[in-house]
């Protein structure tokens, strides 16, 4: 591992994987000659003609069709496209022909993102050394095996050294990633206590934390999140796959390569080379396998994220709506509020809030009594209208999405819950149950009962509707740590545009 002191302004930038045309100015040059200037010039040179080329070719074929338009006063006899030529009205005028065959524009594919793995140490540093396994010989044969991997999986990728004997300044390693025009940054340490044999084990990622955030402070900063976000992907990976002591993330400035880069970065420890089981483990091809496997596994998972649509029910509430949204608009997430008619009408402001910050409001009911709601379908319509009023009269919204108390069945409704179904289809509304859930309705649970229900109730599918409550003092409680906990998930609101989840 390693660090430095001093430090340079850098800005993160968001990372996007789009697909654009080869004037799209999103897009850079990534193939591997793209290191080479010349190259790199001469392909510029090139594209800049081809594209005046085309731009002068399509205002001649303008220009030569609004004078034959002038001269035969007829648009008809004018074809632009096909493989016929301009004009069969005149002749005796010789225009030139053009064919819809004759203008090609081709467009080139996205280049893929460019990984830079980084192996640490080399040449006459060899890193921690127990025994006789160097850090910098390991770091340097898991770094290729990731390469491997993300190649096999579409990505470039660039190694910042390729053999034992290559010795790079940190600051050389950073320029090498911002050279290669690199997405992501991961950095390959091994880590050792002072002993020469200890107990310790595991694995734990680094990435830089935000410098203005001081010691104590809530740690999760909007603009580190790329690199804590990469950091807890890579962590999460390394571990699942080869089952090895979870040490968590750390965050540090301290850490120069992470620091500096202005790509999204993280430094992964993947072992204690003083513990002598990890070092056995760490040297083996298997092992390396295993761990190699799980790290491009989520590498690929930041790149494309599955979806999670967070929906809260039962609210507003003054003091734990507002802390949920606090939290919301702090991690700039986008979330559904099934809200209940008679808070809305309580709380106001909040439901206004709610509306403002871009959040998805919907209906749960007007008042939450399972038997007066479920006497009848005409005692349902008349609770949902009696919602709906007070969601149009305090936010203007006409709501359009709506969940049933107790979900679509229930011990309440069983024997009308199609008459209602229909009935609400029949007025265009659309209603979402859920497929993960906090079980936060149970109230003796705690943070890490509900953070443990959510993840085990996901079951890694690709489109979670997950059910929580924000009237709930435990649900904002782990609400940071509930986010974290699903890196691989892009978090969005529900629409009627999105495929309900019904039971």
């Amino acid at each position: 591992m390693y660090g430095q002191a001093g430090r340079k302004q850098m800005y993160g930038r968001e990372v996007k994987l789009v697909r654009v045309s080869t004037f799209d100015s999103r897009m850079r040059e990534r193939d591997t000659g793209s290191r080479n200037p010349g190259a790199y010039i001469l392909r510029r040179q090139c594209l800049v003609f081809f594209l005046v080329f085309m731009t002068m070719a399509a205002l001649s074929l303008a220009v030569a069709c609004i004078f034959k338009e002038d001269i035969f006063g007829s648009r008809e006899s004018v074809v632009v496209m096909g493989e016929e030529s301009l004009s069969a009205a005149a002749p005796q005028a010789e225009f030139f022909t053009v064919s819809a065959n004759d203008i090609v524009v081709s467009e080139e594919e996205t280049a893929p993102p460019v990984i830079v793995i980084d192996p640490g140490h080399g040449g006459d540093d060899d890193g921690c050394c127990r025994g006789d396994v160097s850090e910098m010989t390991v770091n340097l044969q898991i770094a290729r095996r990731l390469s491997e991997k993300l190649k096999d999986m579409g990505y470039e990728t660039v190694l910042t050294r390729e053999d034992d004997d290559t010795a790079l300044t940190l600051e050389q390693r950073v320029e090498i990633a911002e050279a290669a025009g690199g997405e992501l940054f991961i950095s390959i340490h091994q880590n050792a206590c002072e002993e020469k044999e200890s107990s310790v084990t595991g694995i734990e990622t680094w990435f830089s934390g935000c410098p203005e955030k001081e010691e104590g402070d809530n740690w999760y900063c909007s603009c580190c999140d790329d690199s804590r976000r990469l950091a807890q992907l890579v962590q999460m990976g390394a571990v699942s796959q080869t089952g090895a002591n979870d040490r968590g993330l750390q965050q540090s400035q301290e850490l120069y390569v992470v620091r500096e880069t202005s790509m999204p970065s993280c430094l992964i420890e993947t072992s204690f080379l003083s513990n002598t089981a990890e070092r056995n483990a760490i040297s083996s091809e298997e092992y390396q396998e295993q761990l190699t496997e799980g790290i491009a596994r989520n590498i690929d998972s930041y790149f494309h994220p599955k979806t999670m649509y967070l929906t809260f029910d039962d609210g507003p509430s003054e003091e734990n709506t507002a802390a949920v949204l606090d939290i919301l608009q702090e991690r700039g997430i986008r979330a559904t509020f099934f809200v209940v008619g008679e808070n809305v009408r309580r709380h106001p402001e909040i439901a206004r809030r709610i509306v403002e910050e871009g959040h998805t409001i919907g209906i749960h009911c007007n008042r939450h009594e399972y038997d007066e709601i479920y006497a009848s379908v005409e005692a349902y319509l008349e609770d949902f209208q009696d919602a709906y009023d007070a969601v149009y009269e305090v936010t203007g919204v006409e709501a359009k999405l709506f969940r049933f108390p107790g979900g679509s069945i229930n011990a309440y409704n069983e024997d009308i819950y199609e008459e209602i179904i229909q009935a609400m289809t029949e007025r265009g509304y659309v209603y979402f149950d859920w497929n993960a859930s906090l079980e936060d309705a149970v109230n003796s649970s705690t943070p890490e009962q509900l953070l443990q229900d959510a993840r085990e109730s996901t079951l890694g599918r690709k489109k979670v509707v997950m059910l929580a409550h924000d009237i709930v003092y435990n649900t904002r409680v782990c609400l940071n740590r509930l986010i974290d906990q699903f890196p691989d998930y892009k978090m969005e609101p529900l629409t009627a545009d999105v495929t309900p989840i019904q039971f």
